[in-house]
Parts: C-alpha cells; structure tokens; sequence
C-alpha cells in the first residue's frame, strides 16, 4: 500500500499564494500516477491537477490553469502543488491521491476520483475576500 501525507494548507487572503506537499511512503512506484483533488462545502471531489510521476507529463483543471503548478522533488519522493492568485473559490479540502496503474494523466479516466487507490487526509486552504 501507499501512504500520502497532505502539508502546507492554510489561510490566505486572495491574490495570495501556498504551496501544498504531497509525501509518500510504503509501496510507492514510479509508474504511479499521482494527483491534486480538493473538495468544497456542499461539492463533489473535483480534479486540481497533477502528474504521471515517472514521464513527468502534467494536467490541470481549467479552473486553475495559469495559477497552479504541479511538480514533484525524486529524492524527497513528495508531490508538490505551487498555488498562486488564490481566490475564495479555491476554498477546499485538498486531497493527494495515488493511483498505481500508470494511467496517463490526460486521459479521461484520471480525472475520476474513483479511479485512485491512495488518498491522504487532507489538508484545508482558505481563502477569504
């Protein structure tokens, strides 16, 4: 099994910026796809963004395109989601996941949430006005 341990959630005023790490630990492979969700009050778990973690290929949600990055760190074996021009819609919990098929992470089937294996508890971003 994976282990994933959300860190880096937290309250900040719009325009403002986080930065979300995802560590990872157990049987972790490099052919998993690794992925943001987040999810709202009173919303389904949606898809933020994220990686295939050995080819390095990216996907983002049309939402945060242009103000979220995904990248990951090989040594520190942690997924990592750079958010920046927050804004009090992106307020969430926010969710790794681990999925390890190997799914591209453009494909359609990535972006469902029941396709992932491994999630961590969470970790909540506040935005306020």
């Amino acid at each position: 099994q994976v282990q994933l341990v959300e860190s880096g959630g937290g309250l900040v005023q719009a325009g403002g910026s986080l930065r979300l790490s995802c560590a990872a630990s157990g049987r972790t492979r490099s052919s998993d796809t690794m992925a943001w969700f987040r999810q709202g009050p009173g919303k389904e778990r949606e898809f933020v963004g994220g990686q295939n973690w050995r080819g390095g290929r990216t996907n983002y949600a049309d939402s945060v395109k242009g103000r979220f990055t995904v990248s990951r760190d090989y040594a520190k074996n942690t997924l990592y989601l750079q958010m920046d021009s927050l804004r009090p819609e992106d307020t969430a919990v926010y969710y790794c996941a681990a999925d390890p098929s190997g799914q591209l992470i453009t494909s359609l089937q990535a972006l469902n949430p029941n396709e992932y294996d491994f999630w961590g508890q969470g970790t909540q971003v506040t935005v306020s006005s």
